[in-house]
């Protein structure tokens, strides 16, 4: 790829990364930059303002916006980009990430945010690469190649619980 495509992810909180790892690794496997950084809608609503203005100009495509509890962060970003903002729901509350789903699930009419499951990084990144696939058409073989890999690992896990199933040692 000559223009690599370009995600930026950002994230309500530095607690959110262990999630996002799961992101960075498979924006990486299909050869995605990205950029990581850490805004928060209500501690600092200028700088995430600032960012969301300057996204395109600063060459991304795309936005996974990681966000617990109120979760306002990918709906504050959206209201300030045309950018596809995916928003990525974390568990960091008494009600297992329902309020930060929820929060970013009801974006008014006008102002989307593609949203997948709480702490769904794996998919936010795979969704990302479907979105940039419409632009970057090598993309979608490698996604095409990634699902037949995942599609060879389930065959290949259960011809090993039938094998131990057949002789009679059960998992």
């Amino acid at each position: 790829m000559l223009n690599r495509p370009k995600v930026a992810i950002v994230m309500g909180s530095d607690s959110d990364f262990p999630i996002i790892e799961k992101s960075l690794k498979i924006l990486d496997e299909f050869g995605i930059e990205t950029k990581v950084t850490v805004t928060s809608a209500h501690r600092t609503p200028e700088i995430t303002a600032q960012f969301a203005k300057e996204a395109e100009e600063k060459g991304f495509e795309v936005i996974i916006a990681a966000a617990g509890k109120a979760a306002h962060l990918p709906g504050v970003i959206a209201a300030y980009t045309t950018l596809p903002v995916i928003g990525l729901p974390i568990q960091s509350s008494a009600l297992d990430g329902l309020d930060a789903l929820l929060s970013i699930v009801q974006m008014p009419a006008g102002v989307p945010v593609a949203t997948v499951a709480i702490n769904g990084s794996e998919n936010a990144a795979l969704l990302a690469v479907q979105i940039l696939s419409v632009k970057y058409p090598e993309l979608r073989e490698k996604m095409r190649l990634y699902r037949e890999k995942m599609k060879e690992t389930v065959i290949e896990k259960n011809s090993k619980l039938q094998e131990k199933l057949n002789a009679g040692r059960f998992v």
